[in-house]
């Protein structure tokens, strides 16, 4: 089972993707956000459909305490916008934390800051990806 992941930013949405199996996360993308959210919707249905995605996953800014705040509440909410067009299961999944992992990760891999500003959302898409892969229940 395929499944796609956002990353959702008030400026850039990251994209991952999994592989056939539902098992590895990988960065896919970085859409830029328009003046138009329908416009933003609709680019992500066009990508659930050309990846064959059967779920999307939608990473939840959670307060650090656990609580949802605005951020959070303002993701629900798209969350629920972006559902009515994408034509698959959404689940959201705490993202705490994701885009310093992300960071970390470029780091590591020796990228200049510039670069990793080009990076970190897919990569912080990829990270929630692979959290929620890793924690659903094997069969």
């Amino acid at each position: 089972m395929r499944v796609m992941a956002l990353d959702l930013g008030s400026k850039r949405i990251g994209v991952a993707v999994s592989d056939l199996t539902g098992t590895i996360a990988s960065p896919h993308s970085v859409i830029d956000r328009s003046s138009s959210p329908r416009h933003d919707h609709d680019t992500i249905r066009r990508l659930v459909l050309e990846e064959e995605a059967e779920a999307l996953v939608i990473g939840l800014p959670l307060s650090l305490d656990g609580s949802t705040g605005p951020a959070a509440k303002a993701v629900i909410d798209e969350a629920k916008r972006i559902g009515t067009v994408v034509g698959v299961p959404i689940h959201l999944q705490d993202e705490r934390l994701t885009t310093v992992a992300a960071d970390r990760l470029l780091r590591e891999a020796d990228l200049s800051a510039t670069q990793r500003r080009r990076f970190v959302d897919k990569v912080a898409a990829a990270v929630i990806l692979q959290t929620w892969l890793d924690a659903r229940p094997t069969t």
